[in-house]
């Protein structure tokens, strides 16, 4: 049976036992009651087309997450039935074993929502689905039941884009197929659909969220995409072109090849860093470390090179033509923009923010290494190129060489009016620290909807987080509820003009409103710590036009 024809009939088979049952909003408020053995006999879903490796009843009780950068967390979670599978599993012509690994928990105390959850890298395993929020409790927690998936192929590495398959999966169908899959699950167990479907991601999860608006425009109410890498293909080229141009300044390792770790000091960056909040902190009414107006910041580190005879408090001419040229955006032969610049903000001296661009030197190396020159190489770039130099890059040729995957992969389109009427609601959210995919950028997509998709203006909002990097971390506020901002948004109508984010263990004790892009925050007066003394603003000329 075909994947659809068996999706159907799962769909139609949960109908016939649910028929009359109420299925509206108010149908969710109270948990929905199943029987003590549903979840085992959801092992009879399985055909050829659907493996169900395991579908087993857990318990409340404690889970520890590993987490390679430091302690694992620790959480509480909820009873819930656990289903794990494969959809359309395939072996390719080289032996391979391919399809899409998931994973749907189910919670006893249902809400009668459903929550996709993004994944990131180049995906290659399942995490478990928890719904995780960096304020308040996960999804599951909430409720929800969640999904989760690997992409279409298990391991970390691109070897899978060898398979015209395996990459379509990963470029946007395996958003689809699970999508499908875990709503029939969810039906044949609880015996109704879900109420509201939502989506959320970062970084690559973002992408996903936002090929989810456009591929899948019917299938949710709510998205949520952070840090999205929605032109992942031209990041790819800035990520090669950064570890290009920082090559050239670096000291060689014992292999003859260039030490990024030690080509750009901790104190350059935080010389950096100091010179950015000079140009740019108080543009917001205060000097606290946050640079909440980022468009408006205009820095460049050529003003921190070395005068004559100065040897301390200072950058190189080729480091400041390095740092410059790295956030001015790659460019071709021509000067024409490949990828947006970076704003410019004081995370650029925090860990996240060297462990993309430089790495930990004698422990950690270059992410945009590690990770990029194999995503390159051997997925964006058609035919793949195997063991191309990471330290060189082609600007010339290089769009061309990823024309290919772009047209699969890139959440380019700006048309999502299907989403947005019949009543979508999108969210994005981006650290003006991100060293992987520039805020900027999401700046201007966020822009090009409101330009050739007006309708759905009203129905999506941006919000930039200052000093975040890569979807977290950084001396910075990067504690909120998005996932309660979207379901608000959705269920109740409150479209969210400003949500407040508090400190991490860099920056306790804080709190700040995020304001919707165009808007920033602006202190205006009261303690400074606290979200209340500022207000959201345009800073329009005309009186400092205020977002209540």
């Amino acid at each position: 049976m075909k994947f659809k024809a068996l999706l159907a009939a799962m769909l139609a088979v949960s109908a016939l036992a649910t028929a009359g049952a109420g299925a509206g909003p108010a149908a969710a408020a109270a948990p929905v009651a199943v029987q003590p053995d549903a979840c085992s006999s959801l092992r009879s879903l399985a055909s050829a087309e659907l493996v169900i490796r395991s579908a087993e009843h857990v318990a409340a009780g404690p889970i520890s997450l590993s987490n390679m950068f430091g302690p694992a967390t620790q959480l509480d979670l909820p009873a819930a039935c656990v289903v794990t599978g494969v959809i359309a599993p395939r072996t390719a012509r080289d032996g391979r074993a391919f399809g899409v690994g998931f994973e749907v928990r189910l919670p006893d105390a249902w809400n009668g929502r459903f929550l996709f959850q993004g994944g990131g890298g180049l995906d290659g395993a399942v995490n478990p689905a928890l719904g995780l929020s960096s304020s308040g409790p996960s999804a599951l927690a909430r409720g929800f039941a969640v999904a989760s998936m690997d992409g279409g192929h298990e391991g970390r590495d691109a070897s899978f884009a060898s398979d015209q398959q395996a990459k379509l999966d990963f470029a946007y169908q395996a958003v689809g197929k699970t999508t499908m899959t875990a709503k029939a699950i969810i039906r044949a167990y609880f015996r109704k659909s879900p109420d509201h479907a939502y989506f959320v991601g970062c970084s690559n999860g973002g992408r996903e969220a936002l090929m989810a608006a456009q591929r899948y425009p019917l299938a949710f109410d709510g998205i949520v995409a952070g840090a999205p890498g929605y032109r992942l293909t031209r990041a790819a080229i800035q990520e090669a072109f950064a570890v290009r141009e920082l090559a050239k300044i670096s000291p060689k390792r014992a292999d003859g090849q260039p030490d990024l770790a030690r080509a750009i000091s901790d104190e350059d960056l935080k010389l950096v860093s100091g010179g950015v909040l000079k140009a740019c902190d108080r543009q917001d009414g205060l000097a606290d470390g946050l640079v909440s107006d980022p468009k408006s910041c205009r820095f460049s580190a050529r003003s921190l090179v070395c005068k004559p005879g100065q040897s301390q408090g200072c950058l190189t001419a080729q480091k400041a033509e390095v740092l410059d040229a790295i956030f001015a955006g790659a460019k071709d032969g021509a000067g024409r923009a490949i990828y947006s610049r970076f704003y410019w903000d004081g995370g650029v001296s925090q860990a996240g923010w060297r462990l993309w661009m430089l790495g930990i030197a004698d422990r950690i190396p270059a992410l945009n290494v590690s990770l990029g020159a194999d995503s390159l190489a051997n997925y964006f770039m058609s035919p793949a190129q195997p063991g191309r130099n990471p330290y060189e890059i082609d600007l010339d040729r290089a769009v061309e060489q990823t024309a290919q995957t772009a047209a699969i992969n890139d959440a380019t389109s700006t048309q999502i009016n299907s989403f947005t009427g019949h009543g979508g609601k999108l969210i994005l959210y981006h650290g003006v620290a991100d060293p992987v995919f520039s805020a900027a950028d999401t700046v201007n997509w966020f822009e090009a909807v409101r330009r050739d998709d007006p309708a759905s203006a009203d129905a999506t909002r941006l919000f930039l987080v200052p000093g975040m990097n890569h979807c977290s971390g950084g001396a910075t506020t990067d504690s909120f509820d998005m996932l309660g901002a979207i379901q608000a948004w959705v269920e109740d109508a409150k479209a969210p003009d400003s949500i407040i984010a508090s400190g991490n263990a860099s920056l306790p004790g804080v709190s700040r409103p995020l304001c919707a892009y165009p808007a920033y925050a602006k202190y205006q007066g009261g303690d400074v710590n606290s979200a209340a003394s500022f207000r959201c603003t345009t800073g329009e000329a005309e009186g400092e036009a205020v977002v209540k």
